[in-house]
């Protein structure tokens, strides 16, 4: 083994790979222990380039087993003692620390935010034999082969040890939180129902689920009101035209009858014809969270999905880091640079070509900065494979958002005419683009109506031809979607950047919440039901937002991990105590909430042979394989069986079938894109595909 070599932490198997290739194209391949890693030389040094697979080293108690709690003692220890399947992990370590005793340097190259610094100062610690305080960091916001050698020529001369402990401390503070809350309700239903189910909480948790849950309690209570509008058409110059009446809401039907009857068929007269230019100015770079909200927006991208799609991306050195809150994009990237690159695409060529020619390329920022990282933003590299839909769609819209954030605000001209009919007041409405400015370069991803109005004067007369009342009913405030949820956890600062769209697929996950439009199950509303009574500390905001700027403090060097630890074991110890103490009464209730979720998610719907029967999902005793059986069956009614695939997981979804109107289910293959399918055998869909 040659010895006073570099090692390069990488923080995934792409990423070294990048690393590698930036460093020197002629490096050599190597696998030991079944791990891929890099061998190259720059500047006549060796240097051994390993990737990690995410945190190899993750918390664990130091006395207990799982049915043990309060437990307030923990360690750090390798991933795949603590988790089953983190077995990829064992192989890792040896090998860090086969490389790591005799590297001459180390360096961390793991991504620049506290999750890649603390999964290289984990590694260098316990698998490096204590070395953490001699290692240099690399920083880097994309993983060009620029970027990444200005980065391995000026290194930092130590490991970013803030962002390490305000890692740690997150670590520590949500496993104490989950593991301690996650036990108590899992526990106390196990007790009463015999069953284990996974009741997961933490402290993240706890108010997200807790949104989701009152919006649905403001919804199931919510009583409509009646109230009237009023539609009317004018008639100008042979065309017809929407007016706004000047009351959007009427509460008196008579009110709205004596309207129609006093301007239906009558002449009305303009008395102001206004216009005036607005000025939109371009959108801001994006963030992480507004990269979610506009792919979710125009694609229904779920957060998770989006959060996928961009690491890719920034695997393959296409955009800067995802896990962002800026919204800065500093001149040090080079903006001409990467316009020139994005020329190079022919989707992209005339526009980039439109922005260069600017006498000054100055983007819009937005307020938001993140110490770490810049904005989302493209490298300008050309794709060195093709991308997939997903990809390209994410690429797509930050390329045309990078784009706009340089160019001029837009101009549109607003029109509002203002017409009186027997004392009432209507308005007609119109606009039309007079300057496309940035809505050029994001086309499509906005929405702007143009309605062109012909030219009116004040004094002019027009016909109401139809003119009419409507009843309507007041609503309730809508269902979250997974980005409004995304939003409302920012706004309220729970959770991070990183950390969020993972918390609200673990509450799809749990089970505690189901649909696009997230409605909140019974097993939802119970665990907030039973926190709420009994410690509602856990699912309130102040708590986690509290615990959030304090770890926050840490990264500034104005709080420290210790005295953070502390208060959360002192905030846990009397919420668990209580907790102890109503054990039976929590487990009654969460038992029954979960034997209904455990019902509805078998239930598939309703028997198309029998009519009154059930189609549920159920398992042979003799096979031990599933199929779709009737209820009636028990009963000797009806012997409805259908097969479902054994090498996958299988969802329902309450939906017919658009072309049979059987029911349907959602296939989740392993390691493949999951999958609508009609279960009738002989659905003519089925034969339309072939």
């Amino acid at each position: 083994m040659v010895k006073n070599y570099t090692l390069i932490i990488a923080e995934k198997p792409d990423a070294a790979e990048r690393i590698a290739l930036a460093l020197n194209p002629n490096f050599k391949k190597k696998v030991e222990y079944k791990i891929p890693y890099y061998e190259l030389e720059k500047n006549g040094e060796k240097i051994f380039v390993v990737p990690a697979s995410g945190h190899v080293y993750t918390v664990t108690q130091t006395i207990g087993g799982r049915d043990y709690y309060p437990v307030f003692t923990f360690d750090w220890a390798p991933k795949y003692e603590v988790e089953k399947g983190a077995k990829r992990t064992k192989n890792i370590i040896k090998l860090f620390k086969k490389l790591g005793s005799n590297a001459g340097e180390l360096i961390n190259a793991s991504d620049f935010d506290v999750e890649g610094s603390l999964i290289g100062y984990t590694i260098l610690k316990y698998a490096c034999n204590g070395r953490e305080n001699e290692a240099k960091r690399m920083k880097f916001s994309t993983l060009t082969k620029e970027e990444l050698n200005y980065a391995y020529e000026n290194l930092m001369p130590h490991l970013d040890f803030e962002m390490v402990e305000a890692g740690r401390t997150r670590h520590e503070v949500d496993w104490l939180y989950g593991v301690n809350l996650t036990r108590a309700l899992t526990l106390s239903a196990v007790k009463q129902n015999g069953k284990y189910t996974t009741l997961s909480i933490g402290r993240v948790q706890g108010p997200t689920l807790n949104f989701v849950v009152q919006r649905e309690v403001e919804i199931r209570s919510f009583v409509p009101t009646p109230y009237w509008e009023i539609k009317a058409l004018a008639e100008i110059n042979g065309s017809e035209y929407e007016l706004k009446f000047e009351k959007e809401k009427i509460f008196k039907k008579i009110d709205a009858e004596k309207v129609v009857n006093e301007c239906l068929n009558k002449h009305g007269k303009i008395i102001s014809v206004e216009e005036r230019e607005i000025r939109r100015n371009p959108p801001e770079p994006f963030d992480l969270g507004s990269l979610q909200r506009e792919a979710y927006r125009f694609f229904g991208f779920t957060p998770r999905r989006t959060l996928d799609v961009a690491e890719r991306l920034y695997l393959n050195a296409l955009i800067s880091y995802p896990r962002t809150s800026s919204q800065k994009l500093p001149p040090t990237i080079n903006y001409q640079k990467i316009l020139e690159g994005l020329m190079a695409n022919p989707k992209y060529m005339e526009k980039a070509k439109i922005l260069i020619s600017q006498k000054e390329l100055k983007p819009r920022e937005g307020k938001k900065e993140d110490p770490a990282h810049p904005a989302i933003y493209p490298t300008g590299n050309l794709p060195e494979k093709e991308l997939t839909v997903d990809e390209q769609k994410i690429y797509d819209l930050i390329v045309k958002r990078f784009m706009a954030t340089f160019s001029k605000p837009s101009k549109r001209l607003s029109t509002k005419i203002s017409i009186e009919c027997n004392g009432y007041k209507y308005f007609l409405y119109g606009g039309r683009i007079i300057e496309e400015g940035w809505m050029f370069f994001y086309h499509p991803y906005f929405e702007v109506e143009e309605i062109i109005l012909p030219k009116l004067q004040v004094g002019e007369e027009v016909l109401l031809r139809d003119v009419k009342y409507v009843t309507k009913f007041t609503e309730p405030p809508p269902r979250y979607n997974p980005a409004s949820l995304l939003r409302v956890m920012e706004e309220n600062n729970i959770g991070t950047k990183a950390t969020r769209a993972e918390i609200i697929e673990t509450l799809y996950e749990r089970g505690y919440i189901r649909g696009e439009k997230i409605v909140a199950t019974d097993i939802g509303f119970e665990v907030v039901e039973a926190l709420n009574k009994y410690c509602p500390e856990i699912i309130s905001v102040e708590l986690t937002r509290s615990l959030e700027e304090k770890m926050d403090k840490i990264e500034n060097r104005m709080e420290k991990r210790e005295n953070v630890l502390v208060e959360a074991v002192n905030q846990l110890k009397p919420i668990l105590t209580r907790l102890k103490t109503v054990e039976n009464q929590i487990g009654l209730e969460l038992s029954e909430a979960i034997q209904a979720e455990f019902l509805r998610k078998r239930l598939v719907g309703p028997c198309p042979k029998c009519g009154d029967g059930k189609l549920i999902i159920l398992r042979s005793r003799k096979t031990l394989k599933r199929f779709i059986g009737c209820t009636n069956f028990f009963v000797g009614k009806c012997k409805m069986a259908l097969p479902l695939p054994q090498k996958a997981s299988v969802q329902t979804t309450e939906k017919p079938c658009k072309v049979c109107g059987w029911p349907t289910i959602i296939v989740k293959p392993y390691k493949r894109r999951p999958f609508n399918v009609c279960i009738n055998p002989e659905c003519p869909s089925k034969t339309m595909k072939k």
